[in-house]
């Protein structure tokens, strides 16, 4: 517990700095000496807060939702997470930044923080984290080569991890996010806009989720975004390199694509497809494998309000991934209502299946999981 007390404790001074800037009457500068350092009115502070209320209508008694990504908890309230993110963007060649991004609460940082930081050797992680900390550079490289290192999201998967500059269309997460893809990667990646229509990006790091690496092999990975059209963007992301504690050969792969249509200002649709692999993952010689596919649908008929709704199956039928040889099958519908230009209330209305019996259901197991979830979001 005394590291995330420090990590926070650091920041703090710089985060009063840029709260007693940002207070400063209009016109004051011009009268009033100031001692704020030039490089802090590059600065920007921007926050998220999301809070929920789960409820399930299996009731299970151990209170816990199964398979779940970040919604694990039932029938209670929760501050999910509070961000604060720290940047200094750098945009143009010869330019550096950074961003760091903290986050507290009682469900995301427990999911997605990473080995070797806010995880400790148990595999118990707290209510702090992480989330993101890099140093950027663009390389004076044609139209600019830009450089990140440090700890950042992951770029598989449609679904993120949210945050002030983007969300999820539904409140709850994917199977495919939880468990086809990781969270967050610590390394280096580099990333280059070949034109307007067409980018590319290479990493290398850590692995999956291990801010330390529980190896001495490196995890490689690619991103090219393709968009032929304004209203189409096509997205193939892969991944590859060991990952198991202590073994450096054994390699686990990852291939991921993302296409995202918008049908006109009203509808946009999404799909994500998924395949893993893991060498040896059942017994030397025995491979093992996961896949799935998610479509997203969004209609937005103007005004405040809009409605999406997500279908998705994924199979684990090794059981390394969920822990169980299994096919999973889900269906939400998400109205949302936005309050106020910062504050954005929806409900996610979602059914999970199995082939096995794996939900909890009071004191007993089946083959079904319906809940509800009600959220609110803020952001500055």
């Amino acid at each position: 517990m005394c590291r995330p007390i420090r990590s926070i404790a650091l920041s703090v001074p710089l985060l009063l700095a840029v709260v007693s800037f940002a207070a400063v009457p209009p016109g004051a500068a011009a009268d009033t000496p100031t001692d704020t350092p030039a490089w802090l009115h590059e600065v920007t502070l921007n926050g998220f807060l999301a809070t929920s209320y789960s409820h399930g209508g299996n009731h299970p008694a151990s209170g816990t939702n199964q398979f779940r990504v970040f919604d694990f908890d039932d029938a209670t309230f929760k501050v999910d997470v509070f961000e604060l993110v720290l940047q200094k963007p750098a945009a143009a060649p010869k330019e550096s930044g950074f961003r760091v991004d903290l986050a507290a609460g009682s469900s995301i940082p427990r999911v997605s923080a990473a080995a070797g930081l806010f995880r400790d050797a148990s595999g118990t992680a707290g209510d702090l984290d992480l989330q993101q900390a890099f140093a950027s550079y663009v390389a004076p490289v044609g139209s600019g080569l830009h450089i990140d290192a440090g700890k950042f999201v992951t770029h598989h998967g449609y679904e993120v991890i949210p945050g002030y500059d983007g969300w999820n269309e539904q409140a709850t997460r994917s199977f495919l996010f939880g468990f086809a893809i990781p969270f967050t990667h610590t390394g280096a990646r580099a990333s280059y806009a070949f034109s307007p229509r067409a980018s590319g990006m290479l990493t290398v790091g850590n692995g999956w989720d291990v801010a330390r690496d529980n190896n001495r092999a490196k995890s490689v990975g690619g991103q090219f975004t393709f968009a032929p059209t304004p209203a189409l963007t096509v997205i193939l992301n892969g991944m590859a390199g060991p990952e198991r504690t202590g073994d450096n050969q054994a390699s686990r792969r990852l291939f991921d694509l993302i296409a995202v249509w918008k049908a006109g200002a009203r509808i946009t649709i999404g799909a994500n497809a998924d395949w893993g692999t893991e060498e040896d993952a059942l017994a030397p010689g025995q491979d093992a494998d996961w896949r799935g596919f998610a479509g997203y649908a969004r209609f937005a008929p103007g005004g405040r309000f809009a409605i999406s709704a997500r279908a998705e199956r994924f199979e684990d039928m090794d059981g390394v991934r969920t822990g169980v040889a299994q096919r999973l099958a889900e269906f939400t519908v998400t109205p949302e209502a936005r309050l106020t230009p910062h504050l954005l209330v929806r409900a996610d209305l979602r059914a999970d299946h199995s082939n096995h019996d794996v939900f909890e259901k009071r004191l007993a197991f089946a083959d079904t999981q319906p809940t509800v979830l009600l959220e609110a979001l803020f952001s500055f």
